[in-house]
């Protein structure tokens, strides 16, 4: 009795295989009633991409490595890394204020006391300003609004919910005003930010904000229209970024500094780091859609207690008939990618729950306790063509 409990005890310490991962992937897709899903898991020097249901409904074709995909608010990690790396090359520092990067005669409102909005105010979601500037007008693309023109017309007309620094709101507008602050800092696009710093040295192929032809070509689909594939610089740094589970492959090595190549240099390192405690904020909104945060990053959301075992760090994504979901566990360099389209509806599945599940079998530690209440299920459409004031990102 004593020799069969040791080799349960034993056979439980083993990480789940890569093998197992596909099969619980399996499990995942089966349970969240999606059209099609994406993952990728990356733990060390092990690489799987894995891919389950149809391209659209009715294809009859799995998706491919290099099929398209919507990250949505996943593209904020990227603004968060490119802070971070213009704040290392003192181009910006964290604390400068928005007002800095503002255009001619355009001024960014102030909290009590003129307590300004700062970079880093924006990154973690702590500047006062609302989720969106508005509803989309009719018709308009998914990502393909606000601008820039049009949110540094919107801005200054703006009273802050809370002083910044002292109360976290999920904010999208926030993080695309954050990308024109990096923008104007570097002398350059957004879109040239992400290329010349992020994509191209990463050697991504498909990682963009204005898909070809081809590329769109390849982009997964839902059960409902969500309007074309297009170009999405407007919203670059809060959730405009198309990719694909090749390059995303690439992105979580990156992260989670492991490199490309035996014997290749481990990269600079990512922007991945606690700034702020909830408990230091009068109130925390929007940030919980994978679990209650114990930390707030630039982009990131911290789950789990950063002393144990299980801490990961996470971003969920959602919009234009996707989900998507990427999760760290830092100590034991194991990542995973999510992404799925819509389908039939899932009333009691919750795919982020399920994700760092499967993220605490590979990385061999115990899995995060549940939230309570019970996290946001994953909710499918209902109707063929989400209305316009919906289309924002998550």
């Amino acid at each position: 009795m004593l020799l069969v409990a040791s080799a349960v005890s034993m056979q439980a310490q083993q990480p789940l295989s890569l093998a197992d991962a596909g099969l619980r992937g399996a499990t995942i897709f089966e349970q969240s009633g999606s059209t099609g899903m994406a993952l990728v898991v990356v733990r060390g020097r092990e690489v799987a991409i894995m891919s389950y249901g149809e391209t659209f409904p009715g294809s009859g074709v799995r998706p491919a490595a290099n099929s398209l995909i919507r990250l949505c608010s996943i593209s904020k990690i990227f603004a968060g890394e490119l802070l971070a790396q213009l704040a290392n090359e003192g181009k910006v520092a964290l604390g400068d204020p928005l007002q800095r990067f503002a255009p001619p005669k355009k001024m960014a409102p102030a909290g009590p006391g003129g307590t300004p909005i700062t970079l880093r105010d924006l990154a973690t979601h702590t500047s006062g300003l609302p989720r969106e500037v508005g509803s989309y007008p009719a018709n308009t693309p998914h990502f393909a609004f606000p601008d820039r023109t049009f949110r540094w017309t919107w801005l200054p007309k703006q009273k802050l919910a809370t002083r910044p620094g002292t109360a976290a709101l999920y904010s999208n507008v926030g993080f695309d005003l954050l990308g024109d602050a990096l923008a104007s800092a570097a002398g350059a696009t957004y879109t040239q930010l992400l290329n010349d710093r992020i994509v191209r040295p990463l050697g991504l192929r498909d990682t963009t904000l204005t898909p070809s032809g081809g590329q769109c070509a390849r982009l997964l689909r839902g059960a409902w229209d969500e309007g074309p594939c297009t170009d999405t610089q407007a919203s670059g740094a809060s959730g405009g970024v198309y990719s694909t589970s090749a390059d995303m492959a690439r992105v979580l090595q990156y992260l989670l500094r492991i490199p490309a190549t035996a014997g290749a240099a481990v990269p600079a390192g990512p922007a991945i780091a606690v700034y702020l405690k909830p408990s230091q904020l009068r109130s925390v909104q929007g940030l919980s859609h994978a679990g209650d945060p114990t930390g707030i990053g630039m982009g990131w959301i911290q789950l789990g207690d950063p002393d144990g075992p299980s801490a990961l760090m996470q971003k969920t994504g959602g919009g234009a008939g996707f989900e998507t979901y990427v999760a760290l566990s830092l100590k034991r360099q194991t990542g995973i990618f999510l992404a799925v389209t819509d389908g039939k509806p899932a009333a009691h599945f919750n795919l982020y729950r399920e994700a760092n599940n499967l993220l605490a079998a590979l990385a061999n530690v115990p899995p995060l306790p549940p939230k309570a209440p019970p996290i946001r299920a994953v909710k499918r459409q209902s109707r063929p063509r989400r209305p316009a004031a919906a289309a924002a990102p998550r």
